[in-house]
């Protein structure tokens, strides 16, 4: 098998990719520009030199085989792999730093990541850095196909953690929002009780800020928020409140990064009892180098959270 293994072509891992996300022969064939006999072939040939089917036929296009869906897995990392390089040999040979990708969750995107790349300053007109915020499920996915090099965010149920070198943690703590004239404003000491009658504007059920809020309910014996908007975008959580006087938990580093709140309408309720979140951690793929600015950032966000950031 490893020598069978080593036969196998750059074209073979494109094939294999193309049709393990379209699910069909013919419509990979289309993308890579190849008619669907040839791509049979190439499949027929594939599977000659490991000696496995990788594919089962069936009346709506084919599915991968579990030998089909590891060589899958790892085609997916290597193409990724070569597209990276291929990106970080153009931005050197054009006097670049270089690419990186990375992955957070909303509060560690702003309490971490921001301040990591202000600091690459001078050179940052030289550096193509992409940030994306997302759930963790999402980054997870994009850490573990090769698309992001370095995550902030909780490691999913069912992650195959033997892929995963995780560098440090942190443990995320809410503040609640709510327009300046809601009537609990500057109000000391506001408890979960007082806020039964309240519109949240939250996450849905199962993301982490939404488990919290609702885990720290039931703790003190009181049913979760029944009168909830649902909605993932701060801008969106941020325009309802200034028409309302609805509430909305939101990370501690999201809260301060709003700067001074009561120029923006809104205002803090301080609770009187803090709520946390599942803490989520700095990741990167075990084995999977990363290119020179990858690794600088990653040591640059490193040395942010062990320096405690935000409180």
């Amino acid at each position: 098998m490893p020598d069978s293994f080593g036969r196998l072509q750059f074209r073979h891992f494109k094939l294999i990719q193309a049709i393990a996300e379209s699910g069909q022969i013919s419509i990979a064939a289309e993308r890579l520009a190849m008619t669907q006999p040839a791509a049979s072939r190439t499949v027929a040939e594939i599977e000659r030199l490991l000696g496995e089917r990788l594919f089962v036929r069936h009346p709506k296009g084919v599915k991968l085989t579990p030998m089909g869906e590891l060589l899958a897995r790892h085609a997916t990392v290597l193409l990724s792999d070569f597209d990276r390089a291929t990106s970080d040999l153009h931005a050197f040979k054009s006097g670049r730093l270089g690419t990186v990708h990375i992955g957070a969750v909303t509060g560690a995107a702003v309490g971490f990541v921001v301040p990591a790349i202000q600091s690459l300053e001078q050179d940052l007109l030289s550096a193509n850095v992409r940030v994306e915020v997302a759930p963790s499920v999402d980054l997870m996915d994009g850490l573990l196909s090769g698309d992001l090099d370095f995550v902030l965010c909780r490691i999913p149920p069912n992650t195959d953690t033997s892929r995963l070198e995780v560098l440090l943690g942190r443990v995320e703590r809410l503040r609640l929002l709510a327009q300046h004239s809601h009537p609990l404003a500057g109000k000391r000491a506001v408890t979960l009780n007082d806020m039964c009658d309240c519109t949240w504007v939250m996450q849905a059920p199962s993301m982490p800020i939404r488990e919290a809020v609702d885990a720290c309910h039931i703790e003190l014996g009181i049913s979760p928020p029944q009168n909830v908007i649902e909605s993932s975008s701060l801008l969106v959580t941020l325009a309802y409140l200034q028409a309302t006087h609805a509430v909305s938990p939101v990370a501690f580093e999201v809260a301060e990064l709003m700067g001074n709140i009561a120029s923006q309408g809104l205002a803090v309720l301080d609770l009187d009892e803090p709520v946390t979140l599942s803490p989520y951690h700095l990741i990167r793929q075990r084995g999977r180098p990363l290119g020179p600015l990858a690794q600088q950032m990653l040591l640059m966000v490193h040395r942010q959270m062990a320096s405690g950031g935000t409180p």
